[in-house]
């Protein structure tokens, strides 16, 4: 399996742990900024944001100072590569059939697929809910789940979106255009929201909401 961008940076946290130190901790052993490791370093600016990697210079420093092999550092690696959670899937048509469902309501029987839960991740987070201006989406206290990797926004896509200003907003896209985007509201009681892109830090996909 490929050396991805989460699981290097998990590996090395993984070295600081082995030596007792924090990701600042470990850089600075290395003789390298003290702040190269830190996790606001690993993203780039962006939508969706760039990832950031150590570069072979600063990783081979680290494997000079912890006296661990490449070949280690691959374990470590491999060690850290997210088990993906799955869930039970299946279409609609069929879940109005028979023997799909036990007397409580659990899945059950035979021709349920699978679809992936998102594995952990630097970019993934999760917000909770204040106000009311997507009732009966979104209640208040809800947490929407959020992959700031996932930047592909169309309309109708439910988002968070953060500004310039420091707002975040959990809000339905209801218009792109090169200079704007549209955030729309399901409490009628709120009008759109019209902000020009400059204006946007990042806006990312809410994979999904949680009580």
């Amino acid at each position: 399996m490929p050396l991805s961008h989460a699981r290097i940076w998990s590996a090395l946290d993984a070295m600081a742990r082995r030596e007792g130190l924090s990701a600042s901790g470990l850089a600075r052993k290395a003789g390298l900024d003290p702040t190269a490791f830190n996790p606001s370093k690993r993203m780039g600016p962006g939508t969706p944001p760039r990832p950031r990697w150590p570069s072979t210079e600063s990783l081979n420093r680290i494997l000079e100072v912890t006296n661990v092999t490449l070949a280690e550092f691959a374990v470590l690696a491999d060690d850290a590569a997210p088990r993906v959670a799955t869930a039970p899937l299946i279409g609609m048509a069929q879940a109005g059939q028979d023997g799909f469902f036990d007397d409580a309501g659990l899945p059950t029987g035979e021709g349920w697929d699978q679809t992936d839960l998102p594995a952990p991740r630097d970019s993934l987070f999760s917000l909770r809910i204040t106000g009311d201006s997507m009732v009966p989406l979104y209640r208040e206290g809800d947490r929407v789940l959020v992959d700031r990797e996932r930047g592909d926004i169309r309309r109708g896509d439910r988002v968070v979106a953060r500004t310039l200003a420091g707002e975040t907003l959990a809000k339905e896209v209801g218009g792109l255009t090169a200079r704007t985007v549209t955030l729309t509201s399901i409490n009628p009681d709120y009008p759109p929201r019209i902000i020009p892109r400059a204006d946007i830090a990042w806006m990312s996909r809410i994979l999904w909401v949680s009580q």
